[in-house]
């Protein structure tokens, strides 16, 4: 039986091609899922797998604050988030980088946001709390042309840091064994990376998971 198997995890924004798979691999490892986006029709082929279906916009706090108090009604906290809110926008070089640009980029930034303190307590209250985004590794090469989007994915690294530090804080002042984790993937391009994000996060339950605040490089199967 995989690790995450009987465990709720909340994969935010789903319905892109790699949401899909690591619902799918979540699914398939026995996982309750509860899976996120914007659109309720993209989110249907994610309720066929098997998957919990919420359509909101995270970037929106009170709609984070809502989903969580539903859950909670309902008597599910979370062991997982999976944040792949994202998207890219860019080009032009540094005069190029417009404000309208950077707002959309923002987004997955706020949801990040949002969600992972919506969700603080039931993660460090879980067995083996994860939390874990998908970063880029233009943060440590970022360029005129994707300033923007090199500026969003170093605010949301950071953020996860200071999650992680925050992980290991609060087990010390309670005097208890560190079980949550929070994790950074980062990766040249999704392309082909689709099931790699999926058996890499499904791999943080795993024995021998990453230490809280690792950074961890994705390539592709056979690469």
């Amino acid at each position: 039986m995989h690790g995450v198997a009987g465990r709720t995890v909340l994969v935010a924004g789903a319905t892109s091609t790699v949401g899909a798979a690591a619902v799918g691999a979540l699914v398939s490892a026995e996982a309750r899922v509860i899976a996120t986006g914007r659109s309720a029709e993209r989110l249907e082929p994610l309720a066929a797998l098997g998957a919990r279906v919420e359509a909101l916009d995270l970037a929106d706090e009170d709609a984070v604050a809502a989903l969580a108090a539903h859950l909670h009604a309902d008597r599910v906290s979370l062991d997982g988030v999976l944040h792949l809110v994202g998207g890219w926008r860019g080009g032009g070089g540094i005069a190029g980088q417009t404000e309208a640009d950077y707002r959309v980029l923002e987004a997955s930034f706020t949801a990040l946001r949002h969600v992972s303190r919506a969700f603080d307590a039931d993660l460090v209250g879980s067995p083996a709390g994860r939390l874990a985004i998908v970063s880029s590794t233009v943060v440590e090469r970022p360029l005129a042309g994707g300033a923007n989007y090199a500026a969003v994915k170093a605010a949301s690294e950071a953020w996860v840091r200071a999650v992680a530090q925050g992980y290991a804080k609060q087990a010390r002042d309670a005097g208890e064994p560190l079980r949550a984790a929070a994790v950074i993937f980062r990766a040249t391009t999704l392309a082909g990376l689709e099931e790699s994000v999926a058996e890499a996060f499904l791999g943080l339950w795993e024995a021998g998971a990453p230490a809280n605040g690792a950074t961890l490089a994705l390539v592709a199967d056979g690469a």
